[in-house]
């Protein structure tokens, strides 16, 4: 967790992840590497915002919304991107903060950045319904962004994501790891990481209830762990996994082998094989015209 995280320096080394892996991401970013993404002007309750966005590949069906965890830019989605965009049309940004998008202060409770982003996808013309894809941290913004609009939601993906109840249930099961966590947050954390690790957990309780019914949801997992993880931590992580059922009505909890936390650099077709699913349930049909061939949900 030096100057060489922000530029992902760290993901290519074969060393031990860094704790914060552990807790909601690592900081880390992809070796493989995505076009750079381009600014758009949003207006924002603290004034216009410079957000940083790509957008690739094409498809009848939804586009395919990635957001990334704590303290990663858009490039952790460089193995996943070209297994979709043959296929789905693909949307990636940065939060502000992370990679090509300036910070901005204020709140970055998981009510704000979903709302940030809806906003993002409008202002880029990328209209719904939108299969959202979240790791980590991002799973949670997701999550609100799912409950804020869910008419606009064909399905969800949460890849390892972090339960509201996380930073929680770690105080209360695994305090060694705390306080290394609260010393990360003083000595290591940017400004943008320490904002939005502080109000992960806020605004969830002011969110709609979930869609009835709620949108198809799929959560995916590693099944195994390193020896730093293995005991307490792993037992708290894999409950609140479990729990999504209830919080997201996940249909189901798809263990992929292996203790990597970054299930879409180590699982890339996995993870475009669920995205495929999901997108053909929601589209079992298309209408118009060769070449204009637009998804025609099912009932």
């Amino acid at each position: 967790m030096n100057s060489d995280v922000k530029h992902g320096a760290w993901a290519c080394k074969s060393g031990p992840r860094k704790l914060l892996a552990l807790l909601f991401s690592s900081l880390l970013l992809g070796c493989a590497s995505l076009p750079r993404p381009e600014p758009v002007s949003l207006s924002t309750p603290q004034g216009p915002q410079q957000l940083a966005r790509l957008q690739l590949g094409q498809g009848p069906g939804p586009t395919v919304v990635m957001q990334s965890g704590l303290g990663d830019s858009h490039e952790v989605w460089a193995d996943l991107v070209p297994l979709l965009t043959p296929r789905h049309p693909v949307f990636l940004y940065d939060r502000p903060g992370y990679g090509a998008s300036p910070r901005l202060a204020g709140s970055r409770d998981p009510c704000t950045v979903a709302r940030e982003l809806h906003a993002l996808l409008r202002q880029s013309g990328a209209q719904p319904p939108y299969l959202l894809l979240g790791h980590s941290l991002g799973g949670l913004y997701q999550h609100a962004f799912a409950r804020l609009y869910p008419r606009e939601v064909a399905g969800l993906i949460l890849l390892e994501p972090t339960h509201p109840e996380h930073w929680a249930s770690m105080q209360r099961e695994t305090p060694g790891m705390v306080a290394t966590v609260r010393t990360l947050r003083s000595l290591v954390f940017s400004e943008a990481v320490r904002q939005e690790f502080d109000s992960h957990a806020d605004c969830l309780a002011e969110l709609p209830p979930l869609a009835n019914p709620p949108p198809p949801a799929l959560l995916m997992a590693r099944t195994d762990w390193p020896l730093i993880e293995q005991g307490a931590f792993a037992a708290m992580v894999t409950r609140l996994w479990e729990d999504w059922r209830r919080l997201a009505a996940v249909q189901r909890v798809e263990r992929l082998p292996g203790d990597e936390h970054y299930l879409q650099r180590r699982h890339p077709q996995a993870v475009a094989a669920a995205v495929d699913r999901l997108v053909a349930a929601h589209c079992p049909r298309l209408q118009g015209e060769p070449g204009q061939r637009r998804c025609a949900p099912g009932p």
